[in-house]
């Protein structure tokens, strides 16, 4: 499964991608927003999570879907967006993103999640997804309530970072298909 825009792919994971993934995540800047990313981030760190992703997407019954983000023009991997544990009962998930800081701040996370939420919703028929964010940052907590995500409140030293050891806040967003729907109008409205 392929997501194109107009300067993306969204994609599963393949190995050579390793060194891509490793120069996206190794600096602090963005490992310190990811909770379960280790810092320094090396060459096994990015095998084991391509890896893992891979063997993720041969399961018949998934309970997730992580696409690398490609840049056409480079051809190169920038980040990655995800819809994660997935339940198929309730209709929920969890959804994710991280880019290479060289990418910051030229609208390539909102061009790849439109597909992938277009995906969660219209495909895998979810009602409602979640995100958590770290509270101190700024830029995801800014990208959630963009997307149309409502806070629905604060988990309070909840997570460890495997990077920088702290313990940080969450905040917890929830979107659903009809927020979606006008979040979505008034994105690619701006677009324009």
């Amino acid at each position: 499964m392929i997501f194109e825009t107009e300067r993306l792919i969204l994609r599963k994971p393949r190995k050579t991608d390793w060194k891509d993934v490793v120069e996206g995540v190794k600096g602090l800047e963005v490992s310190k927003n990811l909770a379960t990313v280790p810092h320094p981030y090396k060459k096994k760190d990015a095998l084991w999570w391509i890896n893992r992703t891979i063997k993720k997407w041969r399961k018949k019954q998934r309970e997730g879907y992580t696409f690398v983000i490609e840049l056409k023009s480079e051809k190169k991997v920038i980040g990655a967006t995800s819809v994660e544990n997935i339940n198929y009962q309730n209709k929920t998930a969890i959804t994710g993103s991280w880019i290479n800081k060289k990418y910051w701040k030229k609208g390539y996370i909102t061009e790849a999640k439109v597909p992938i939420l277009d995906f969660a919703f219209d495909k895998l028929k979810l009602r409602r997804l979640e995100s958590q964010v770290f509270t101190n940052n700024k830029a995801s907590n800014s990208m959630a309530i963009k997307f149309g995500f409502k806070r629905e409140g604060t988990r309070k030293k909840v997570t460890i970072c495997k990077a920088d050891g702290k313990i940080y806040d969450d905040n917890i967003y929830a979107l659903f298909r009809s927020d979606w729907r006008k979040a979505r109008a008034k994105i690619l409205r701006g677009k324009k």
